[in-house]
């Protein structure tokens, strides 16, 4: 079986107590803190910024992989890089030069992702594969959590990951949007290896069971454990 990553994205988690959160997943067996920051600009939607990376950075040396759906890019990056960040991702159509941005998260220490939306074609890859960390594939339209997940985006992982398998490198296949108990499998079977979830995880079973992260998390492994 491969080796899969589980990664909730505290978009959905409650922010009144949100390093609570942040820790109870880990701790259910969560392996990655999905970041999603929103400007009100690119997407329809405001959210958190470097200050929340920094606070959450202590609490915790799970890898945190932000997700930045802002336009332009460049300019923020060097504040998550600072705030603690791994990872750090972005659209092609936010950067003016694609290469630079790439460069700029490597030079600050991070890794670095490309994200694609439904409609983003793959052609952004032709010449920055062999420089990315992760390919992050959305499989809903960006800005707001609890989407329906859009089918096509299977053949989109399907595409991405025989390019990744030629070429031999180590990426992270990373799929976000509507991802469930009763589809991961699917997902896992078209390529993908890490595995985005908010409202499925943060929203499932009775908010005072102090067992319902482990119990979601232990139902998305053993769907994966089928692949």
């Amino acid at each position: 079986m491969a080796d899969y990553l589980i990664a909730p994205s505290i978009l959905s988690a409650n922010f009144a107590k949100l390093g609570e959160e942040i820790n109870d997943v880990l701790d259910s067996g969560a392996d990655i803190i999905h970041f999603d920051v929103m400007d009100n600009h690119y997407v329809p939607n405001l959210t958190i910024g470097p200050l929340i990376c920094e606070a959450i950075r202590p609490l915790t040396d799970a890898t945190i992989d932000v997700h930045l759906m802002v336009e332009p890019v460049d300019r923020i990056i060097p504040d998550f890089a600072k705030a603690g960040a791994n990872i750090i991702s972005f659209h092609p159509e936010t950067s003016s030069h694609i290469d630079r941005t790439i460069g700029l998260i490597k030079e600050q220490g991070c890794k670095a992702g490309m994200v694609f939306n439904p409609a983003t074609p793959l052609h952004y890859l032709d010449h920055v594969l062999d420089k990315l960390d992760l390919v992050l594939i959305m499989s809903v339209n960006p800005g707001f959590g609890g989407q329906k997940f859009i089918l096509e985006a299977l053949n989109k992982l399907k595409a991405v990951r025989e390019r990744i398998d030629a070429g031999n490198k180590k990426i992270l296949l990373e799929i976000d949007g509507g991802v469930k108990v009763d589809n991961i499998a699917e997902i896992a079977r078209a390529g993908a290896d890490t595995f985005v979830a908010g409202s499925a995880i943060y929203g499932a079973g009775n908010n005072e069971d102090p067992h319902r992260y482990d119990t979601v998390l232990s139902a998305l492994r053993a769907e994966l454990a089928k692949v």
